[in-house]
């Protein structure tokens, strides 16, 4: 008997994402207008949902923070702003500092740790001048409390450019509406005031 297919992920034109597992097919709302959350009803047709991109490519560069004992990668365009270094690790990821990154500043474990929680994949890290290796988890999509998708397990993202240094492993995927760097989560369902349950 042969293994099931992995998920995957397809961004349809100006709609809804179509979600394709175990050969059944799922939408899932990308505009934030649904009332159906997190599936598809069709509103995205009347509210004046936009697909395009509008996120300066500039930005899309990842960033070495080297320290003693591990270096930390990081890509803020891929951000969703989840807050889970800043509340986690704060001696580490100081929001309000220049650099806002301070790799010594705690125990490698604890660096890890709290990277290996990082929903979007902006944050990774290296060891002696290797990139750890991706997360190995089951394919899985969190509609997660008034934010974006976190998916995980390397579902396949169709026909999507990642961003420099982007996990292929897990990524947070918009579903307010909002993001400047779609199909990507940036944040903006905090400006948005997006909400929608888990």
């Amino acid at each position: 008997m042969g293994m099931a297919a992995k998920p995957q992920i397809s961004c349809m034109p100006n709609g809804p994402y179509s979600l394709l597992q175990d050969g059944a097919k799922k939408f899932l709302c990308r505009c934030g207008g649904s009332k159906n959350k997190p599936f598809c009803d069709g509103t995205h047709r009347t509210n004046g949902f936009s697909d395009a991109n509008t996120a300066d490519p500039g930005t899309n560069r990842r960033q070495a923070y080297a320290g003693k004992g591990i270096t930390i990668l990081d890509n803020r365009a891929l951000c969703a702003h989840a807050g889970v270094c800043t509340d986690e690790l704060a001696s580490v990821f100081r929001h309000r500092d220049q650099p806002w990154i301070a790799p010594d500043a705690a125990a490698v474990e604890k660096v890890v740790a709290v990277i290996n929680k990082c929903p979007s994949g902006a944050l990774s890290y290296a060891i002696d001048g290797v990139e750890a290796a991706p997360l190995q988890r089951p394919p899985m999509v969190t509609a997660t409390e008034n934010g974006p998708y976190a998916v995980t397990g390397g579902i396949e993202l169709v026909g999507v450019k990642f961003g420099d240094g982007a996990s292929l492993e897990h990524y947070t995927l918009c579903r307010c509406g909002a993001s400047k760097n779609k199909p990507f989560c940036d944040g903006s369902h905090w400006d948005a005031g997006f909400k929608a349950p888990t």
